[in-house]
């Protein structure tokens, strides 16, 4: 931790749950507008491998939310990560992932938030979802503070409190108990909930001013039942504004299209940047809406989202369909993951009040897709064989999904055997076509700075034909 204080010294907190959908994002976009009203600058963080949760924090902060996650970036990594992105901050605000200690290996706390928060030597907010008990609360908090003591919970947020009788219950138990202050109250209010899909919360698009409008006001409001101005160890200061610097590189030689829209919206900011700084000009296209790709391109990417949501627009938009395939066949570099992966199957199957309703996709990958009501979670590890990533051997990532690929053709070839994780199909994953890797695991280039150079260098050679 010595080392990390030389590199910076900018005050921090994490917002961890006891369990998963206590209101950590609620919370920690509320302590954001916090500061940022007060004039400070926030730099927003999020533990794990979430795309979503991130979207909320720019809205409130005006600049990106990194990801800090252990298994896809290593400690170092993620030490790097923070230091470098919240060195012209005057404070950041992280939110944790799932309950503090849940992480990758059961039998340790490997990648938790209690892991970043330790390696980070950030303090911890603690919110604790109030509605379902009163005196136990106190036990419920007091197991948390006693089961690492190497954490420092500075404070705690009571979410969905009934009333002030209830409110009062639990100070009680909590009294001569419990030395950590209850820094915020948020009173049961149905109200004060953000929309959710199957995979969690709903994204914020750039161009989304209604969930923009939302956001904003129930910031607002929280941040006026927030006491953060005496927490111990947490003395922020204002510095001189002076804008995040971006690492420098060349001019781009080649430029490379990337899928975002309200269908694909899930990239890592660093596998953004990792490509830019290998020289690539990302140029954005949106599958739903364009009539044909953008012009002078070596190379495409389809990250994930939610393409069974808008399947039917994503269906009857031939041009951009044709496009792609006819790309595919001429040896493009196309890289897809998860909703990408789906885009390029035959067929995508949703079921809508119990009626089956299938739209044709690209039909590059021999297979379909059906969507379930039962999720694969997991982070991924893989043996990598393709030409795609080649002498990259291992490779870590995540997958989360709510869909299957049946009907796969028998000569299909994979690049992934999976050592951890589900894949396509027998623990494999990373369909090969042409020059094309598809694929439910999601990579952050970030975390290997091997796979955006790759990418870059299969544009390149595509580009000199």
């Amino acid at each position: 931790m010595k080392q990390l204080q030389d590199e910076t010294n900018v005050p921090r907190l994490i917002v961890a749950g006891v369990t998963s959908g206590v209101g950590k994002t609620l919370v920690s976009t509320s302590i954001m507008y916090y500061f940022e009203s007060k004039g400070f600058h926030v730099q927003p963080f999020k533990v794990g491998p979430d795309f979503i949760d991130p979207t909320y924090h720019a809205v409130i902060c005006k600049r990106q939310s990194y990801n800090l996650d252990i298994w896809m970036m290593g400690e170092r990594g993620v030490l790097n990560k923070f230091n470098r992105t919240s060195s012209r901050a005057d404070i950041a605000v992280i939110e944790g992932v799932m309950g503090v200690f849940d992480g990758v290996f059961g039998k340790s706390d490997f990648g938790s938030t209690a892991h970043v928060a330790r390696i980070l030597n950030s303090p911890i907010i603690l919110v604790v979802d109030a509605s379902r008990a009163g005196g136990s609360i106190a036990a419920l908090v007091y197991g948390f503070l006693n089961f690492d003591k190497r954490l420092d919970v500075m404070g705690i947020v009571l979410n969905n409190v009934a009333s002030l009788k209830h409110l009062n219950t639990i100070k009680e138990a909590m009294k001569d108990k419990i030395n950590i202050p209850i820094i915020g109250v948020i009173f049961r209010n149905k109200g004060l909930v953000l929309k959710e899909r199957h995979l969690g919360l709903i994204p914020v698009l750039k161009s989304s001013r209604s969930s923009v409008n939302r956001i904003v006001p129930m910031s607002r409001l929280i941040s006026k039942n927030l006491c953060l101005k005496g927490l111990r160890n947490l003395h922020v200061t204002r510095k001189v504004a002076v804008p995040l610097s971006s690492p420098k590189h060349s001019k781009p030689d080649i430029k490379i299209a990337i899928a975002r829209d309200e269908s694909f919206n899930f990239y890592y900011p660093d596998t953004i940047e990792t490509l830019e700084l290998n020289n690539a000009e990302i140029v954005d296209f949106s599958p739903v809406n364009d009539k044909k790709l953008p012009d002078g391109i070596s190379g495409l990417i389809l990250g994930g989202g939610f393409p069974e949501i808008l399947a039917d627009h994503l269906a009857k938009n031939y041009y951009i369909k044709k496009s792609i395939l006819r790309e595919a066949e001429n040896g493009m570099p196309i890289y897809a993951e998860c909703g990408g992966l789906m885009y390029l199957t035959k067929t995508i199957t949703v079921y809508r009040k119990g009626k089956k309703d299938t739209r044709k996709m690209i039909g590059l990958v021999d297979g379909d897709t059906d969507m379930n009501d039962r999720p694969t979670l997991n982070y991924t590890e893989a043996e990598n064989s393709g030409n795609f990533f080649r002498n990259i051997r291992k490779v870590r990532g995540h997958e989360f999904h709510y869909s299957r690929i049946h009907n796969i053709g028998k000569d299909i070839r994979f690049a992934y055997s999976l050592r951890r994780g589900n894949g396509i199909s027998n623990n494999k994953d990373g369909v090969i076509i042409y020059n094309c890797l598809a694929s439910y695991m999601h990579l952050h280039f970030g975390g290997d700075q091997r796979l955006a150079k790759r990418v870059v260098e299969m544009c390149r050679n595509y580009s000199k034909k």
